[in-house]
């Protein structure tokens, strides 16, 4: 088995690999296969060639593991195929995943972080022989299915639902600093983001208001193999507030998905922010999991 620096032309394999592991061995170990152009792409934000943070871990030309490194500047993911779960290959990407977050890190982190799914005993164990201790729970996983009825999405009046535009970056950067508190501009949104594999502006539904804001926005994926739709990320710009904008444009997206053909949507979100559960609940979301955050001292510098 060997490691490789990911590339841009990886992003297609690697989802339908996914995909296939999920369908093999259910949820426990993997998140939605949008997470990982989400993850790669908009979490790391194009600050450092996705080469130096993303790894693709090979074995007989098959993928066998995908690691992305430095999440929020101190955590990683590590996915391992359903045949190397709980084997030292898995405990290896483990290692090297630690080892090249602390290695990045700012001086002023203390802890190299890790979270997944309640019911993955199997990494459980994994993390602790490795040094790691359970310190959070992080977010609350979220399912809808989607034979259920969708309410009709509803806009004050001057608002419209649509899908985006290419045209859309500046727009989009805005609404999430105000959402989330970040720093896009438009440039990085488009280049970091929208110009990137798995990104398709007509999964990226925009509530704007009548002066051509994006007042609130959902980029949902699809997982034709296993027939699941995902939600990240969702957000409302501050200025719009409280006026069922997310509902709205979820609403929207939830009746595209359906008639794509999913049955089922998921959405994750922190499980302390009750704004967020409130809103997800009122769409018809029941929590199913919770993930937990694992944490380890960075290695003490060498001499």
């Amino acid at each position: 088995m060997r490691m490789r620096p990911y590339t841009d032309a990886d992003m297609p394999r690697l989802q339908e690999t996914v995909a296939a592991w999920i369908a093999e061995a259910g949820r426990c170990g993997y998140d939605h296969i949008g997470e990982l152009p989400h993850r790669v792409y908009e979490n790391l934000r194009g600050r450092r060639p996705v080469g130096d943070l993303v790894h693709v871990w090979e074995d007989d030309s098959e993928i066998a593991g995908l690691a992305i490194n430095l999440r929020f500047g101190c955590a990683f993911d590590v996915f391992a195929s359903p045949a190397l779960r709980g084997a030292a290959a898995e405990s290896e990407m483990l290692r090297v995943a630690y080892e090249t977050t602390a290695r990045h890190m700012a001086e002023d982190e203390a802890y190299v972080l890790t979270d997944l799914f309640d019911c993955d005993t199997t990494r459980i164990d994994l993390l602790v022989r490795l040094g790691f201790e359970h310190f959070r729970t992080w977010d609350d996983v979220n399912e809808r299915r989607l034979d259920e009825p969708i309410a009709d999405p509803a806009v004050p009046d001057g608002f419209v639902l649509r899908p985006a535009r290419p045209g859309d970056a500046d727009g989009l950067a805005t609404a999430r600093n105000h959402s989330f508190q970040e720093d896009w501009t438009g440039q990085r949104y488009r280049t970091a983001v929208m110009d990137k594999p798995g990104y398709d502006p007509e999964r990226e539904i925009v509530a704007e208001s009548a002066e051509g804001t994006i007042a609130a926005f959902a980029l949902y994926w699809t997982d034709d193999h296993n027939k699941i739709g995902h939600f990240e990320p969702v957000g409302t710009h501050r200025d719009f507030r409280r006026l069922g904008l997310a509902r709205a444009v979820m609403s929207y997206a939830m009746a595209r998905m359906r008639d794509r053909g999913m049955t089922t949507v998921t959405v994750n979100h922190d499980a302390g922010n009750l704004a967020a559960r409130a809103l997800y609940g009122s769409v018809g979301f029941e929590r199913r999991h919770q993930t937990y955050g694992f944490r380890r001292a960075r290695p003490a510098p060498n001499p």
